[in-house]
């Protein structure tokens, strides 16, 4: 397995993948080779009817969602391999990627989203942790995993922004509106309250900190806002990332233009962020209502 672990430090070092693209593509080859290993077939011998054997065999219990990333972190091992010279030519490049059925965002409405923003006791100190949490989730659209990396250093107060690092350790600035801002620095004004008491875990550059002061997680942002929607008596499943769809989606009904919300979604493909378009079916429909000479 030489040949997997310089392929997963490759990972790391040159392409600075997350450790979650790391582990998954770890997990992808060791299930490859499992399965070649009663044919006695070492990795780089493998051919695209291996491939495409090992795939259907993963079909009995993998979702297609599944394979489909299994045959990437595939494909990307084999380009490694060939772009070394180690072998010739990728087999995976004769196995093709499956068309999945896109799923489009599912946006909570804005008078849903506004009712989260205002659902913490605010009175409280985790309350008020809470309510800043939600407030820079949905004012800028991050990834949940972005909030919780957030430091003190990354908040820009006089300019109103928030540096964040995304995927690929790609930095990007995030505007904050007032709103927002005011109830963050109502948290940060009190956030010291809970580094009082030493302890083993304590993260005091953390932005956003668990009641022990460690850096909050992202179950434990999942598990606060389950816990707020289900007080509401919301009855659709909110997400984080159900929040930073409905960021992008708010943002496109009310004109921003495709391009601005790539940039502030930190997408590095402008047609990842058009699956937000599909969204506003609605102010789509009232345009051409509008405009059509027939309408």
């Amino acid at each position: 397995m030489k040949l997997v672990e310089a392929f997963l430090r490759h990972l790391e070092v040159s392409r600075a993948s997350s450790p979650h693209t790391i582990a998954a593509y770890a997990q992808d080859l060791k299930a490859f080779a499992a399965y070649l290993a009663p044919q006695q077939i070492p990795l780089e011998r493998a051919t695209h009817l291996h491939i495409r054997g090992f795939l259907g065999v993963e079909a009995v219990t993998l979702a297609p969602t599944s394979r489909a990333r299994r045959l990437a972190g595939i494909k990307s091992f084999y380009r490694f391999l060939s772009r070394r010279k180690i072998i010739e030519v990728s087999p995976a490049r004769r196995v093709k990627t499956p068309r999945l059925p896109q799923r489009l965002p599912r946006a909570v409405p804005v008078d849903e989203a506004f009712a989260l923003m205002e659902a913490p006791d605010d009175a409280q100190l985790l309350g008020l942790r809470d309510a800043a949490m939600l407030e820079v989730l949905y004012a800028g659209g991050l990834r949940v995993s972005e909030l919780c990396g957030l430091d003190l250093e990354h908040l820009d107060q006089r300019g109103k922004t928030v540096r964040v690092l995304g995927k690929g350790n790609k930095e990007r600035i995030v505007p904050l509106h007032d709103g927002a801002l005011e109830v963050l620095r109502d948290w940060l004004a009190r956030r010291g309250e809970l580094l009082v008491k030493p302890g083993k875990k304590q993260a005091p550059t953390a932005m956003f900190l668990n009641f022990r002061g460690g850096r909050l997680t992202t179950r434990s942002v999942e598990r606060h806002l389950k816990r707020y929607v289900a007080e509401l008596g919301v009855q659709r499943k909110v997400t984080p990332h159900s929040l930073r769809h409905s960021f992008a989606t708010h943002l496109l009904a009310g004109g921003a233009d495709i391009r601005s919300i790539q940039e502030l979604l930190g997408h590095a493909s402008l047609s990842t962020t058009q699956r937000y378009t599909a969204v506003s079916f609605e102010q789509l429909q009232s345009v051409y209502d509008q405009a059509h000479p027939r309408a």
